[in-house]
């Protein structure tokens, strides 16, 4: 129509990016799910270094997705899965690995308390072992209520534990934290959970 506004992304788009309109919802989940796979669990012949960066032109083809679309992908993610390095040709996964992958990460002081979501189901077995990564690098840990209740969901009706973190770290169990913000331990006994 003559005269009418130019369509703009619903979203902000990071640097560089120039797609001129934003991928619908269902696109931009297609490809972070894949996105996910690739960089957590199945790299399917891409050039992982022990760090778990990845050549992002590899990505490009791997994904047949453009580099502004990658980067869409990127940007919009809502839990800020994936980042690029200082120079922007390699990208990895935050966290969430069950490949294995040194992130680099260093103990960090963590709140006194985070929170895990699980189900009823799990209960009897973490009573006993804890926490265990169960297939991935790490626990992962939640700084509030509702991130937690929203992760157990995933599997069913959501039960969500607290991690007597800051009792965890004074006894010299390390923490750390991931570039998302999400809190990782290699393992929670059951003295820490409630």
């Amino acid at each position: 129509m003559a005269g009418a506004d130019p369509i703009r992304p619903r979203y902000s788009l990071a640097p560089g990016c120039s797609t001129g309109v934003a991928m619908d919802e269902k696109t931009m989940i297609r490809h972070s799910k894949r996105l996910s796979r690739l960089l957590r669990h199945d790299p399917r012949g891409l050039t992982m270094d022990g760090a778990g960066w990845v050549p992002v032109a590899e990505v490009l083809a791997a994904l047949r997705l453009s580099r502004a679309g990658l980067d869409e992908v990127v940007a919009r993610n809502n839990k800020s899965r994936f980042a690029y390095d200082p120079s922007g040709a390699l990208i990895r996964a935050s966290q969430g690995h069950s490949l294995p992958v040194d992130l680099g990460l260093t103990p960090a002081v963590p709140p006194d308390v985070l929170y895990h979501g699980t189900v009823a189901s799990s209960l009897d077995s973490i009573r006993a072992d804890g926490l265990r990564p169960m297939g991935r690098t790490h626990v992962h840990l939640s700084p509030d209520v509702e991130t937690a209740t929203r992760v157990g969901a995933r599997h069913g009706r959501p039960v969500v534990l607290t991690v007597a973190a800051g009792s965890m770290h004074a006894d010299g169990l390390p923490l750390y934290v991931s570039e998302n913000g999400v809190w990782l331990a290699d393992h929670v006994p059951p003295a820490y959970l409630q």
